[in-house]
Protein backbone atom coordinates (compact mmCIF):
# COMPACT_ATOMS: atom_id res chain seq x y z
CA UNK A 1 0.00 0.00 0.00
CA UNK A 2 1.24 3.64 -0.83
CA UNK A 3 2.82 5.73 1.95
CA UNK A 4 2.35 8.81 0.54
CA UNK A 5 -0.28 10.39 -2.59
CA UNK A 6 -1.17 13.68 -3.84
CA UNK A 7 -4.09 15.64 -5.37
CA UNK A 8 -6.29 13.09 -3.12
CA UNK A 9 -10.29 11.95 -3.35
CA UNK A 10 -11.02 10.61 0.07
CA UNK A 11 -13.99 8.35 0.63
CA UNK A 12 -15.57 8.44 3.99
CA UNK A 13 -17.18 4.97 4.88
CA UNK A 14 -19.54 3.79 7.74
CA UNK A 15 -20.09 0.32 7.25
CA UNK A 16 -17.94 -3.05 7.10
CA UNK A 17 -15.15 -3.49 4.38
CA UNK A 18 -15.20 -7.64 5.26
CA UNK A 19 -16.82 -10.45 3.34
CA UNK A 20 -20.26 -10.40 3.15
CA UNK A 21 -22.22 -12.70 5.94
CA UNK A 22 -25.68 -12.61 5.51
CA UNK A 23 -28.05 -11.08 8.40
CA UNK A 24 -28.84 -13.18 12.03
CA UNK A 25 -31.88 -15.14 11.65
CA UNK A 26 -31.46 -16.37 7.48
CA UNK A 27 -31.98 -19.40 7.00
CA UNK A 28 -30.66 -20.66 3.65
CA UNK A 29 -31.82 -24.30 2.43
CA UNK A 30 -29.27 -26.00 0.58
CA UNK A 31 -30.09 -29.52 -1.38
CA UNK A 32 -26.87 -29.82 -3.47
CA UNK A 33 -23.28 -29.22 -1.69
CA UNK A 34 -22.21 -27.24 -5.39
CA UNK A 35 -24.51 -24.75 -4.33
CA UNK A 36 -22.67 -23.78 -0.95
CA UNK A 37 -19.24 -23.06 -2.73
CA UNK A 38 -21.58 -20.56 -5.30
CA UNK A 39 -23.10 -18.77 -1.93
CA UNK A 40 -19.87 -18.80 -0.48
CA UNK A 41 -18.06 -17.19 -3.85
CA UNK A 42 -21.08 -14.79 -4.10
CA UNK A 43 -20.58 -13.48 -0.56
CA UNK A 44 -16.95 -12.71 -1.69
CA UNK A 45 -17.71 -11.13 -4.94
CA UNK A 46 -20.09 -9.00 -2.79
CA UNK A 47 -17.22 -7.37 -1.34
CA UNK A 48 -15.39 -6.99 -4.06
CA UNK A 49 -18.18 -5.15 -5.93
CA UNK A 50 -18.32 -2.92 -2.90
CA UNK A 51 -14.38 -1.87 -2.64
CA UNK A 52 -14.62 -1.63 -6.70
CA UNK A 53 -17.35 0.97 -6.36
CA UNK A 54 -15.50 3.07 -4.29
CA UNK A 55 -12.50 2.87 -6.44
CA UNK A 56 -14.35 3.29 -9.41
CA UNK A 57 -16.35 6.59 -8.72
CA UNK A 58 -12.08 8.24 -8.47
CA UNK A 59 -11.44 7.54 -4.00
CA UNK A 60 -7.37 6.84 -3.69
CA UNK A 61 -7.71 6.89 -0.21
CA UNK A 62 -10.47 5.27 1.86
CA UNK A 63 -11.62 5.82 5.42
CA UNK A 64 -13.41 3.05 6.65
CA UNK A 65 -14.28 3.83 10.63
CA UNK A 66 -15.34 -0.03 11.30
CA UNK A 67 -13.47 -3.37 9.39
CA UNK A 68 -11.53 -4.03 6.60
CA UNK A 69 -10.19 -7.55 6.06
CA UNK A 70 -7.38 -8.63 4.20
CA UNK A 71 -9.34 -9.90 1.50
CA UNK A 72 -11.33 -6.47 0.83
CA UNK A 73 -7.55 -4.61 1.32
CA UNK A 74 -6.06 -6.94 -1.40
CA UNK A 75 -8.26 -4.47 -3.95
CA UNK A 76 -7.25 -1.35 -2.80
CA UNK A 77 -3.41 -2.30 -2.83
CA UNK A 78 -3.82 -3.74 -5.98
CA UNK A 79 -5.50 -0.37 -7.30
CA UNK A 80 -2.88 1.88 -5.45
CA UNK A 81 -5.40 3.13 -3.12
CA UNK A 82 -4.25 4.19 0.83
CA UNK A 83 -6.97 2.53 2.75
CA UNK A 84 -7.32 2.87 6.64
CA UNK A 85 -9.29 0.91 8.84
CA UNK A 86 -10.74 1.66 12.38
CA UNK A 87 -10.49 5.42 12.11
CA UNK A 88 -12.70 7.19 15.55
CA UNK A 89 -15.74 8.29 14.07
CA UNK A 90 -15.49 11.88 15.88
CA UNK A 91 -11.77 12.22 13.22
CA UNK A 92 -13.95 10.46 10.25
CA UNK A 93 -16.60 13.62 11.05
CA UNK A 94 -13.77 16.17 10.80
CA UNK A 95 -11.51 15.14 8.20
CA UNK A 96 -14.79 14.85 6.14
CA UNK A 97 -15.76 18.33 7.19
CA UNK A 98 -12.50 19.44 6.04
CA UNK A 99 -11.81 18.04 2.73
CA UNK A 100 -15.67 18.70 1.55
CA UNK A 101 -16.76 15.30 1.64
CA UNK A 102 -19.99 13.22 2.85
CA UNK A 103 -20.15 10.01 5.38
CA UNK A 104 -21.77 7.11 3.84
CA UNK A 105 -23.53 4.68 5.93
CA UNK A 106 -24.73 2.52 2.85
CA UNK A 107 -24.29 1.77 -0.75
CA UNK A 108 -27.55 1.10 -1.24
CA UNK A 109 -29.64 3.59 -3.92
CA UNK A 110 -33.22 4.46 -3.79
CA UNK A 111 -33.76 1.82 -7.06
CA UNK A 112 -32.60 -1.03 -4.44
CA UNK A 113 -29.29 -1.34 -6.21
CA UNK A 114 -25.43 -0.21 -4.63
CA UNK A 115 -23.60 2.61 -5.98
CA UNK A 116 -21.29 5.11 -4.76
CA UNK A 117 -21.58 8.81 -6.13
CA UNK A 118 -18.64 10.41 -6.17
CA UNK A 119 -20.05 13.83 -4.69
CA UNK A 120 -19.53 11.99 -1.63
CA UNK A 121 -15.69 12.03 -2.12
CA UNK A 122 -13.44 14.81 -0.37
CA UNK A 123 -10.43 16.68 -1.84
CA UNK A 124 -7.02 16.75 -0.40
CA UNK A 125 -3.73 17.62 -1.73
CA UNK A 126 -1.37 15.30 0.25
CA UNK A 127 -1.88 12.18 1.92
CA UNK A 128 1.66 10.76 4.10
CA UNK A 129 1.95 8.23 6.70
CA UNK A 130 4.89 9.47 8.62
CA UNK A 131 6.55 8.42 11.62
CA UNK A 132 6.48 10.47 14.66
CA UNK A 133 8.06 9.28 17.90
CA UNK A 134 7.65 5.41 18.36
CA UNK A 135 4.28 6.02 16.05
CA UNK A 136 3.33 6.43 12.91
CA UNK A 137 0.82 8.58 11.70
CA UNK A 138 -1.39 9.63 8.43
CA UNK A 139 -1.38 13.29 7.80
CA UNK A 140 -3.64 15.12 6.01
CA UNK A 141 -2.36 18.34 4.12
CA UNK A 142 -4.26 21.00 1.99
CA UNK A 143 -7.79 19.66 2.51
CA UNK A 144 -10.49 21.44 0.29
CA UNK A 145 -12.39 23.22 3.37
CA UNK A 146 -10.00 23.82 6.00
CA UNK A 147 -11.40 25.18 9.24
CA UNK A 148 -9.26 23.19 11.38
CA UNK A 149 -5.95 22.02 12.55
CA UNK A 150 -3.64 19.52 14.63
CA UNK A 151 -0.89 20.44 17.18
CA UNK A 152 1.20 17.08 17.79
CA UNK A 153 2.80 17.45 21.08
CA UNK A 154 6.04 15.64 22.35
CA UNK A 155 7.18 15.13 25.95
CA UNK A 156 9.56 12.41 28.05
CA UNK A 157 6.24 11.73 30.08
CA UNK A 158 2.72 11.67 30.57
CA UNK A 159 3.02 14.66 33.24
CA UNK A 160 5.14 16.75 30.62
CA UNK A 161 2.72 16.17 27.76
CA UNK A 162 0.06 17.24 29.92
CA UNK A 163 1.86 20.42 30.86
CA UNK A 164 2.04 21.56 27.65
CA UNK A 165 -1.12 20.83 26.54
CA UNK A 166 -2.16 23.32 29.74
CA UNK A 167 -0.25 25.78 28.27
CA UNK A 168 -1.33 25.37 24.75
CA UNK A 169 -5.02 25.48 25.43
CA UNK A 170 -4.16 28.74 27.51
CA UNK A 171 -2.12 30.35 24.37
CA UNK A 172 -5.23 29.43 22.45
CA UNK A 173 -7.80 31.34 24.84
CA UNK A 174 -5.64 34.61 25.14
CA UNK A 175 -5.78 34.27 21.23
CA UNK A 176 -9.72 33.72 20.99
CA UNK A 177 -10.25 37.19 23.25
CA UNK A 178 -8.19 39.02 21.97
CA UNK A 179 -9.81 38.05 18.35
CA UNK A 180 -13.03 38.34 20.02
CA UNK A 181 -12.46 41.65 22.23
CA UNK A 182 -10.44 42.99 19.55
CA UNK A 183 -8.14 44.29 22.95
CA UNK A 184 -5.10 43.19 24.97
CA UNK A 185 -4.04 43.86 28.51
CA UNK A 186 -0.25 43.44 28.99
CA UNK A 187 0.62 41.09 31.71
CA UNK A 188 4.28 40.13 33.28
CA UNK A 189 4.64 43.07 35.43
CA UNK A 190 4.33 45.49 32.48
CA UNK A 191 1.32 47.61 33.86
CA UNK A 192 3.00 48.29 36.80
CA UNK A 193 6.16 49.01 34.90
CA UNK A 194 4.30 51.49 32.62
CA UNK A 195 2.98 53.00 35.75
CA UNK A 196 6.52 53.63 37.51
CA UNK A 197 7.52 55.09 34.30
CA UNK A 198 4.45 57.40 33.96
CA UNK A 199 5.32 58.75 37.74
CA UNK A 200 9.04 59.24 37.38
CA UNK A 201 7.95 61.40 34.24
CA UNK A 202 5.02 63.19 35.88
CA UNK A 203 7.46 63.80 39.07
CA UNK A 204 9.81 65.24 37.14
CA UNK A 205 7.66 68.60 35.99
CA UNK A 206 7.48 69.22 39.62
CA UNK A 207 9.89 71.94 41.77
CA UNK A 208 9.60 70.43 45.27
CA UNK A 209 9.35 67.20 47.11
CA UNK A 210 5.88 67.72 46.52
Amino acid sequence: MPKILKNCKVAFVDFNLNKFRLQMGVQVLVQDPDNLDKIRQREMDICKERCQKIIGAGANVVLCSRGIDDFALKYFVEAGVIAIRRVNKADLRRIANNTGGRIVTSLADFEGDETYDAENLGECELVEERRVGDWEYMFFEGMKCTASQTIVIRGANDFFLDEIERSIHDSLCVVKRVIESNSVVAGGGSVEVSLSIYLDAYARTLGTRE
